[in-house]
């Protein structure tokens, strides 16, 4: 499970933030009212017997320009900022409760749980294999040699639903009753949460596993 480290509250970090930015485009624009009343003043006022020297008045208004395009600029960064931010969140919200297929122990909760395998081309024969949180073997038997998936439907032999928790899946590839290749199989899963951490999206699955969102190899629609 992701934890958030941080020993700031976001909302605080959040609001200091907004006070910093707020308080840095007030004092820019108190500079640039200030700037243009002294400019606009000392024009009015000069002695038209010994006007300002033009190259003089000429710097002052390259410098009012200067300020005015950092007025500008500052507000296209800011507005910039903003969308890019509801546009990471809208990428966000747009995992949530969907199904990621990854490798991955599922959250058995009584519904059936799909698993992709992907047994060996050369295997003449494979077999899917359930383990428990504790890591033993609940259940074993034979499915086709193919990548179409297969449904475990947590069921004991005598019709039960088995406990309730996570378990993990292996496809074992078999050529001539020998064990070519025993690798994990990947599991659809659902979405319960997504964040941002050091600029990598995890994903919080319905058992509480936390998951890299790079490691999803397919996504579909919760049903």
């Amino acid at each position: 499970m992701v934890t958030n480290v941080n020993s700031t509250p976001a909302s605080a970090q959040q609001y200091a933030g907004q006070t910093s930015g707020t308080q840095e485009k007030r004092s820019l624009s108190s500079d640039f009212d200030t700037f243009i009343r002294m400019l606009t003043t000392q024009a009015k006022y000069q002695d038209p017997l010994e006007p300002l020297d033009s190259s003089e008045y000429a710097a002052q208004l390259a410098q009012f320009s200067m300020v005015e395009q950092q007025t500008e600029t500052n507000d296209m960064l800011a507005a910039l900022v903003e969308k890019l931010g509801a546009t990471d969140m809208a990428k966000l919200s747009g995992w949530i409760d969907k199904q990621a297929r990854a490798v991955a122990p599922a959250n058995f909760n009584g519904a059936p749980v799909t698993v992709s395998p992907a047994p060996l081309a050369a295997a003449d024969k494979a077999y899917l294999v359930v383990r428990n949180a504790q890591g033993e073997i609940v259940d074993r038997y034979q499915v086709p040699v193919s990548a179409e998936p297969v449904v475990w439907t947590g069921k004991e032999s005598d019709g039960s639903e088995r406990e309730h928790g996570l378990y993990s899946f292996t496809i074992q590839s078999y050529k001539a009753d020998e064990l070519l290749l025993d690798e994990a199989a990947a599991v659809y899963h659902t979405v319960r949460e997504a964040q941002v951490e050091n600029g990598e999206v995890i994903l919080i699955l319905d058992g509480g596993q936390a998951i890299l969102a790079s490691m999803v190899t397919a996504v579909r629609a919760n049903s």
